[in-house]
């Protein structure tokens, strides 16, 4: 957002602490048929947020990680299609039965753009280094939970070790979060690479300036030519430039592309929409992978404690009202917490569904009775729990006012409670909240372990060897779909019919793109690549 963090964040700026999300809606891409690419030439792109931090193994906002793909390249690539993960650095890989060793031999004759081979021990360095920055790198922290260390096994082959079975990192050496940085890049602090100073990768384009609040400006990679095959021409990149305007406000976003200052914009806001659709120009659109926009219970506090309750909640939530008052047609109603563009999402739409009539049920059973204002009494406490939530997505708030109202209908009072990001994330932390609200992107269904295991973010603070634990370590265990899938849909089937989460919608990337702006692409976690990307003139 999440990315918005999550960006996204849907509730906060740390990654994998409070990140704020199989295939698009849309490509993206000029209008029409715009002919054969032209090379050279400025993307003028605005953007919703400064990057606080250009450093990709530090940060994990959509704002920072847009900027970070196009200067890093990984191990390997995700196919935005089908999540199929791709050859990029390296060549070919294999897994050991137990996922715990990942062995990956590297193509010849990529380099860093200080001249340096990307060989073996420049990915352990990497890795090593990234491993190294602790609670500055929260996505780092989730993907090389287990890191045990890298071994060179000779100039073209580097092996990474877990202390435990960690499938899902196949996925993770495709993200910007884990991909290579020269050694030369651990000379300098992790506070200098964060301001661009030393950011050495072996991408596409190179750093050139950061003006904070302002601007950030890469510019072509010369020579470059080991790019992924999902991409759609080889060599070097199209663009000569792109300058990463940072416009805050979404109507001057949105009036800078309209009146031609800026060539594409990201995180165009739902009220916005109408103006691109037409007259030359488009509006790519993708949902994020990952958990959706949710309110996750603590199951240890007030009301939540009781399951009724919570699966009540859930039958009182109308999901298409809010896609349709709140949002627009670009964004989905969500069908399991897992969004549809996530690797084996499984659609528990039916357990979703819509109904008050069985959530009052629910509640009678529980002993819940309508009090004198609506809201339901038991023993003398109201059916009442807060939810914490920040205002990273413009929506938030409106959607939940909107939930909010909902919910009254069936007896339940739902209190909205406004924090800035660092409250949020420490409220989260802290575990003293009822409900939460937020999203997590990530294009691999073992969020939900790193977010719901006891071992991990145990973000609905349940008991340890529960059933939802041994099947997300089931689906951890193995890179083989066969097994994989049945545990990762028993996960997501669990958090649904427990009312962990209460799933609502699915984040969405909507770009605006002008009429001289074409193939701008979603990567697997629906962020910005630019490879592709052209100007006309």
């Amino acid at each position: 957002m999440v990315t918005r963090p999550v960006r996204t964040l849907g509730f906060g700026a740390l990654a994998l602490v409070l990140l704020t999300g199989c295939g698009a809606q849309a490509t993206a891409g000029g209008g029409g048929d715009a002919g054969t690419p032209r090379v050279g030439g400025t993307l003028r792109l605005g953007i919703s947020s400064n990057p606080d931090c250009v450093d990709p193994q530090q940060w994990g906002t959509n704002a920072s990680l847009n900027v970070s793909r196009q200067l890093v390249d990984s191990l390997t690539d995700q196919d935005p299609a089908d999540g199929a993960i791709k050859p990029w650095l390296a060549e070919r890989w294999e897994v050991n039965a137990d996922s715990t060793a990942f062995t990956f031999h590297l193509r010849d004759g990529a380099t860093f753009s200080d001249g340096t081979p990307v060989d073996a021990a420049a990915v352990k360095a990497s890795f090593d280094g990234a491993r190294a920055l602790g609670p500055k790198a929260a996505l780092v922290a989730g993907y090389l939970a287990a890191y045990r260390g890298s071994t060179v096994v000779d100039p073209r082959t580097v092996r990474i070790d877990f202390t435990a079975p960690s499938a899902q990192f196949l996925q993770a050496s495709s993200t910007m979060t884990l991909g290579v940085l020269a050694p030369a890049a651990y000379n300098k602090t992790p506070e200098q690479r964060c301001q661009g100073d030393g950011l050495i990768g072996s991408g596409p384009f190179v750093f050139e300036s950061y003006k904070q609040n302002q601007q950030v400006v890469l510019v072509k990679r010369k020579g470059y030519n080991w790019g992924s095959p999902l991409w759609k021409h080889t060599g070097e990149a199209y663009l000569d430039r792109v300058e990463y305007r940072i416009v805050p406000e979404p109507g001057v976003r949105s009036g800078s592309l309209a009146s031609g200052q800026l060539d594409a914009i990201t995180d165009v806001q739902p009220v916005d929409e109408p103006q691109f659709a037409g007259n030359g120009f488009t509006e790519p659109v993708r949902p994020n992978p990952g958990i959706v926009f949710n309110l996750t219970a603590n199951t240890t506090r007030g009301v939540l404690t009781d399951p009724k309750v919570r699966q009540a909640v859930a039958k009182g939530v109308n999901r298409q009202e809010v896609v349709d008052t709140v949002l627009t047609k670009n964004y989905k109603a969500a069908t399991s917490v897992l969004g549809s563009a996530t690797p084996l999402h499984t659609d528990l739409a039916g357990l979703l569904a819509y109904d008050p009539a069985g959530a009052g049920a629910l509640l009678d059973a529980a002993g819940w009775r309508p009090g004198p204002d609506g809201i339901r009494v038991k023993d003398g406490q109201r059916l009442s729990a807060a939810v914490v939530f920040s205002a990273v997505f413009n929506q938030n708030q409106s959607a939940l006012e909107l939930i909010q109202q909902q919910l009254r209908k069936i007896g339940f009072d739902l209190r909205i409670e406004l924090k800035t990001t660092a409250e949020s994330t420490q409220i989260q932390l802290s575990g003293e909240y009822d409900f939460i609200w937020f999203n997590v992107t990530r294009a691999d269904p073992d969020i939900l372990r790193q977010t719901y295991s006891t071992k991990a973010g145990n973000r609905s603070k349940l008991t340890a060897g529960n059933p939802l634990d041994a099947a997300l370590e089931k689906q951890a265990a193995t890179t083989d779909r066969a097994v994989r899938e049945p545990a990762a849909a028993e996960a997501q089937r669990i958090i649904v019919e427990q009312g962990y989460s209460i799933p609502v919608f699915e984040l969405t990337q909507v770009w605006g793109l002008g009429p001289k702006a074409h193939a701008l692409e979603f990567e697997a976690s629906s962020r910005l690549r630019l490879y592709d990307a052209w100007v006309a003139e």
